[in-house]
């Protein structure tokens, strides 16, 4: 486990930076910053740093978690202002403290889904998404570099832990508790099978947005 963690948070154009390309950039901010942190060994040694369950392209988050290793010479409380003047626009750190859990203990993660229609959120759109929410079982399939087929089938249901719906006059907000990992659900699976259950409710777009990260308990992970 590393020793420090960054939260931070993730909007605006920033929503669109490759997981790896977040990689590149935060190691470069470190360096621009004037922050020490422990280095990879070898050849050709690099910057350590590690995201906790990397977010998909175009999401949002006001959640992210990244390990690295602290070196003295730079308190905890300078890294935040440090780091925010080295980052480009939409990335922006809120803390910097001691890692003190492992990653296994977030086992997770509140997202919100906003359901977005341009000619006005459509009579019944609400109810149908709450039925298809309140099934037993909501198989859909996903890819799978693992199965030959390169589909597999995954039940939806047992990974989602709590959830509300709220519907607006353009919009449908979904606040859902979803499993992090081991397996873990992308919220990009209630999406599809919500438009494939009910096409007349499909909306024009949805986003979607990390708010909270969260142990088995329901409390929030750090």
């Amino acid at each position: 486990m590393a020793e420090h963690r960054l939260l931070f948070s993730k909007t605006g154009r920033a929503r669109y930076i490759s997981h790896l390309d977040l990689m590149r950039t935060f190691q470069r901010a470190f360096f621009r910053a004037g922050i020490p942190i422990k280095h990879t060994e070898g050849f050709n040694p690099h910057a350590f740093v590690s995201i906790a369950l990397p977010l998909s392209v175009g999401y949002s988050s006001q959640c992210e978690i990244l390990e690295f290793g602290l070196l003295d010479g730079v308190s905890e409380q300078e890294v935040p202002k440090r780091m925010n003047a080295a980052l480009p626009e939409g990335i922006v750190i809120h803390k910097c403290y001691k890692a003190e859990r492992p990653i296994k203990a977030l086992t997770h993660l509140n997202y919100i889904l906003t359901f977005d229609y341009a000619a006005g959120r459509p009579m019944g759109a609400e109810n149908a998404l709450k039925e298809l929410l309140s099934r037993e079982s909501l198989v859909v399939e996903k890819k799978s570099k693992k199965a030959k087929s390169g589909v597999t089938q995954v039940d939806l249901i047992p990974l989602i832990k709590k959830w509300t719906v709220e519907g607006r006059s353009d919009t449908m907000i979904l606040d859902a508790v979803l499993a992090a990992q081991n397996p873990g659900l992308n919220p990009e699976l209630i999406r599809v099978a919500f438009c494939q259950h009910y096409p007349q409710f499909a909306p024009e777009f949805v986003s979607f947005h990390r708010k909270e990260a969260l142990d088995a308990e329901g409390k929030r992970f750090r």
